[in-house]
Parts: C-alpha cells; structure tokens; sequence
C-alpha cells in the first residue's frame, strides 16, 4: 500500500486529514471507518483518538515535504472520499484545499479523483469477495 512509504510523523499527520476528511460531511459512514482502520492496519499503528476541535490544518499539511509524500496523502484521500460512493462537495472542498497547499492543479485533482473512486470501488468488491 502507498501509506506504507510515508515517514512515521507524516503516516500520523495523514491519520489526522484522513479522519477530518471523512468528518467534513457530517457523515462518517461504516465504510469510511473500516478503511480508516485498515490504513492502520497497513502502516502498523494504532488509531489515535482524534479531536477535530484541536485538529490544526495547516500544521498537519506542513509534515508532507515530498511531493511523492503528497501524492500519496492525495490519492489516499480520494479513495476514502469517494468509498462510501458519496463524494460530498464538503469533502471535495478540504481536498481541493490541500491540493492547493501542495502545489496541485485542477487538472491533477481530476485524475487522482477518478483514481480514488476506481480504487474504492475494487476495494469495496474485495471487501464482499472476502465475506462468508
């Protein structure tokens, strides 16, 4: 998995977008959760409890210096946007957002967009394959 190539404080830092992200639409759904917990799984931590009220942006954007880092942060993110086959405009907002801190065009948001939902969808059918 792509998170597997983030440093330790930048894995922490996407767990934190990860969670605001899923939070912006006041919809966290089953879905977004589960996949939440397997970025865990992936990069061998533990969720940390978040806070959304002491959750500091720009500060977390800050830990993402290589643009390969950033793009991973871009793609994950539109996976999880899109995995509960609702892509709010809130959602599409905060990562249009940090697409611009990173330095990322329209046209660039469009293509990791159509990515994310290709990738949550083939994530979502793995999920009902493994199910008895």
């Amino acid at each position: 998995m792509l998170l597997m190539k983030l440093e330790t404080k930048e894995k922490f830092a996407f767990l934190e977008l990860a969670h605001h992200v899923s939070l912006v639409d006041s919809d966290y759904s089953l879905r977004e959760k589960s996949l939440i917990n397997d970025f865990c799984i992936a990069m061998g931590i533990e969720d940390s409890r978040f806070d959304d009220s002491t959750f500091d942006f720009d500060d977390t954007l800050k830990s993402f210096r290589s643009n390969q880092s950033k793009k991973i942060v871009i793609l994950t993110l539109m996976m999880l946007a899109h995995i509960d086959d609702n892509f709010d405009q809130n959602e599409y907002q905060i990562i249009c957002k940090i697409a611009k801190v990173f330095n990322f065009t329209q046209k660039d948001i469009n293509l990791f967009s159509q990515w994310g939902k290709s990738v949550s969808g083939l994530y979502a059918q793995a999920i009902f394959f493994m199910e008895d």
